[in-house]
């Protein structure tokens, strides 16, 4: 959640102090880090999950099951992301001319 925050910030000191034409640049270059943050959440978590199914004394179970649980509600904002701009796609393309 600090994270998103931080990005929101981000991207509201980047709009405020940047021409407009930079603005799609710093949504698309804002929408990688976060994919790459999602898929870097999820190596961490199947990385975890093996090491303690293979017998890594240092692995907690409860450390696997909270990088799973992150990596599971990352990937699950992602996909209502994802919802959201699919839906403001579909309205914009019905609006009429």
């Amino acid at each position: 959640m600090q994270e998103m925050q931080g990005l929101k910030i981000e991207a509201g000191n980047s709009l405020g102090a940047q021409p407009s034409q930079n603005v799609g640049a710093d949504f698309g270059s804002m929408l990688s880090r976060a994919l790459d943050n999602v898929n870097e959440l999820q190596g961490q978590s199947n990385d975890l999950r093996t090491r303690f199914d293979m017998g890594d004394r240092s692995i907690d179970l409860s450390d696997v099951m909270i990088a799973g649980q992150k990596s599971t509600i990352a990937f699950e904002a992602t996909v209502q992301v994802r919802n959201k701009v699919v839906e403001a796609y579909k309205t914009i393309m019905n609006m009429p001319v």
